[in-house]
């Protein structure tokens, strides 16, 4: 994993002192003399964009939705994107000039709050909120098990896509199951590789190039055979495992035989790029913002879960929302908090902010904000897949590391499964021997 380091003091000045967007810096924003509070907003692009609109309309919109409503609190918004975004961040941090409000995910975000960075959101998470919610997993994903750091909007399920007219053509439509939910088994994969192979296609790159989308080959790998990433306590890094062996073994043969390729020297966006042209016929890194970030009429995309022994799959999930830095001034702090729940409650911005995130509401009072959408109604009955959630466990940034570059190690054959999974197991979990 590409590890950040600190900028000098004179390179965080040029980057973040726009006179656009403001550095987010304690002395940035002080209250006016007005009683006026300005705060900054840093946003990854998970909203959506209307066509035809630069990155960051959307939220310039809800800005001044939230400014007319709240007349005495001003907000600095700076988009950023997920390849330089968190080098960017970690110069902040590590500077001193963390944005006030982040639209992120819980990895980095439960990290940020171990670490001290953060503000406590536990007062927003009210007994009547947890109800609405409803999900125990998703509120302990905002959680490090002590205090809460993040306020989620929106969650949705990661999954596989599929290239119907290429499976079709392949004879391997026919092992997919295209009704109810459509679960299918681990040896109709098998089969379908084999008939895509055959045909002279790739059935899917298990990309370890880099981090990026790692969730998707984790969710594939554990799924195979019933293995698990983690233990149900967080406690632990748990695939060097008969089943999690076993998973491993049968896509280094499919990838020998060629008919997978080990995306050796890809990530995620590369090989939804491939799936996008053609080249591969199934992506295992699909969801609802990639279905339509690379939505195309060249063929038909169908949506699928991840196949499983039992048939019964086990899905990785998004959990969109916001934390609030720490810097050290009270009133930015409240005005952070409310902007936040602002853009995550209001009875006319709530809604339609879940909706631009292109997932599912956190908040079970929205109801179904996708009527006559079968697709996203599918998409909506998965919940009941999710599993555990480990992307807040402690080492969870070094145990992805580990985890792509243990696939490189199994596919070039330059390690055993056997050795691969126990220097993998030895590494990832070395955070809970300290």
């Amino acid at each position: 994993m590409k590890k950040f380091t600190a900028i000098a003091l004179s390179l965080l000045l040029v980057l973040f002192a726009s006179p656009l967007f403001g550095s987010g810096s304690k002395e940035a924003a002080p209250a006016a003399s007005d009683g006026t509070v300005t705060i900054t907003w840093w946003a990854f692009p998970t909203f959506g964009q209307d066509p035809g609109k630069p990155a960051g309309s959307y939220e310039a919109e809800l800005v001044k939705a939230f400014e007319a409503a709240n007349p005495t609190i001003k907000v600095k918004l700076e988009t950023i994107d997920f390849t330089s975004g968190p080098q960017k961040l970690t110069a902040a941090i590590e500077g001193g000039t963390a944005p006030d409000v982040l639209f992120d995910a819980p990895g980095r975000i439960i990290e940020y709050g171990r670490n001290g960075k953060l503000v406590k959101l536990d007062d927003l998470f009210t007994a009547s909120y947890k109800s609405d919610v409803g999900n125990a997993d998703l509120l302990a994903a905002c959680s490090d098990g002590a205090s809460y750091w993040m306020y989620p909007i929106s969650a949705s399920p990661f999954y596989m896509g599929i290239n119907k007219e290429m499976w079709e053509k392949a004879g391997a439509l026919q092992y997919v199951n295209l009704e109810g939910d459509r679960t299918w088994t681990t040896d109709d994969f098998i089969k379908a590789m084999e008939a895509l192979g055959k045909a002279g296609n790739i059935g899917i790159s298990v990309y370890c190039g880099g981090q990026g989308g790692d969730q998707g080959t984790r969710a594939l790998v554990s799924n195979l055979y019933g293995a698990t990433i983690a233990n149900k306590e967080n406690t632990r890094y748990t695939m060097n495992s008969t089943e999690g062996a076993k998973a491993l073994q049968l896509l280094k043969d499919l990838a020998d035989k060629e008919y997978i390729d080990a995306g050796l020297s890809i990530a995620a966006a590369e090989e939804l790029q491939l799936f996008a042209q053609q080249q591969i016929s199934a992506t295992i890194c699909w969801g609802t913002s990639n279905a339509k970030n690379y939505a195309t009429n060249a063929f038909t995309q169908v949506s699928v879960p991840f196949p499983s022994n039992d048939g019964v799959p086990s899905l990785e999930y998004l959990v969109n929302g916001f934390c609030v830095f720490d810097n050290k001034d009270a009133a930015r702090a409240e005005a952070a908090k409310k902007f936040i729940t602002f853009i995550s409650d209001d009875a006319v911005w709530g809604p339609k902010n879940v909706v631009q995130t292109g997932a599912f509401p956190v908040r079970s009072s929205f109801g179904d904000l996708y009527p006559g959408n079968p697709e996203y109604n599918l998409l909506a009955s998965w919940t009941k897949y999710y599993g555990g959630y480990y992307n807040t466990m402690p080492g969870f940034a070094a145990m992805r590391t580990e985890w792509w570059n243990m696939l490189q190690y199994v596919f070039t054959g330059e390690k055993t499964v056997a050795k691969a999974l126990a220097d993998y197991d030895k590494n990832a979990n070395a955070v809970f021997a300290k």
